[in-house]
């Protein structure tokens, strides 16, 4: 594998053709296969709207906090709302994360028959008062799931699976689009705190959108931790652990962490796509043979999200389940 974090252009693929989604896909098996990384070039969602993203962003982690409490983050909230400084552990066995988010999930109406079961993980958006944030939140995880959905599309294609084998398994995900601020970096930090301790993430693949502030960091196969700088105009994008169970480990879900910047703050923007939560996860056709069988049992989508979400929030009381 390589030490690098290759950049990867879609625009081949989103342009049509046999020709180049083939070539796309290969690149992109490529990095699942390799360091698990890759940033992504030519996705088309508008710069404006990115710009918009961070602009609202900034102003809600600006206003008060009373103010960003009132959204407040809980187990009976289906993982959105606001997590406040150093209310989530990423690496369980070190110190909170120097950090605070909020999270939006699928927007469903309040009489969405999921709504009105009170199925798990499945809840109303909580929206703060910070003038066009619900809309420009929800313009863009628009955007960035039918970017993820256009992924899975490579994925498939890479996988020698048919190009819609995931359409009907990310149909009604269970996404998250969260919002990230790292307060610039004290002189003294609590042992092993970071501004997000190491951890894998979750779900499918994530894209990561960040300002110029750094701190990202990758760690490789042996063990050294690459920086993982801006590119402007490209989102950073990374296998979860779901996608890597479904792979039977052929993708690789890698370790990283956010190291706060000195002299100043961070903001970044991910969204990490989730399956369906009745989406079952099991060893895709092709991914298993006589030498190296199938790993894992299957298991639903929500099932998987929620053994991944308690142990993040327990240290901070803040448990993620939902009936």
């Amino acid at each position: 594998m390589t030490d690098t974090i290759p950049v990867i252009d879609l625009k081949p693929l989103l342009e049509g053709g046999a020709e180049g989604r083939e070539a796309v896909a290969k690149q992109i098996g490529e990095a699942c296969r390799g360091i698990g990384f890759f940033y992504l070039s030519g996705h088309g969602v508008p710069a404006e709207l990115r710009e918009a993203v961070f602009d609202r962003s900034n102003a809600f982690f600006e206003t008060g906090e009373d103010e960003k409490r009132r959204s407040l983050f809980s187990a009976a909230t289906g993982n959105r709302g606001f997590i406040p400084m150093k209310g989530e552990s990423l690496d369980p066995t070190k110190a909170p994360d120097l950090k605070e988010a909020f999270n939006i999930g699928l927007d469903l109406a309040p009489d969405d028959p999921e709504i009105l079961a009170g199925a798990r993980f499945r809840a109303l958006n909580l929206w703060p008062e910070t003038p066009g944030f619900k809309k420009t939140m929800l313009d863009y995880f628009d955007a960035v799931c039918s970017l993820g959905r256009v992924l899975h599309e490579a994925f498939a294609t890479e996988l020698g699976l048919p190009i819609d084998f995931f359409a009907d398994k990310l149909d009604k995900p269970l996404a998250t689009l969260r919002l990230l601020h790292y307060p610039e970096s004290p002189a003294q930090l609590e042992d092993g705190q970071y501004g997000a301790g190491e951890h894998t993430d979750y779900g499918c693949v994530t894209l990561l959108a960040t300002d110029d502030a750094g701190g990202l960091e990758v760690r490789t196969r042996d063990g050294q931790w690459l920086p993982a700088p801006y590119i402007p105009d490209t989102f950073v994008c990374n296998i979860g652990d779901c996608l890597m169970r479904w792979t039977n480990d052929i993708y690789v879900s890698t370790p990283h962490r956010v190291v706060n910047p000195s002299g100043r703050e961070r903001y970044s923007v991910a969204f990490f796509l989730d399956p369906n939560p009745d989406a079952i996860v099991e060893c895709l056709p092709g991914c298993a043979t006589e030498d190296n069988p199938a790993k894992y049992p299957p298991i639903r989508g929500d099932d998987y999200l929620l053994s991944k979400l308690n142990p993040t929030y327990e240290k901070a009381g803040l448990m993620a389940e939902a009936s």
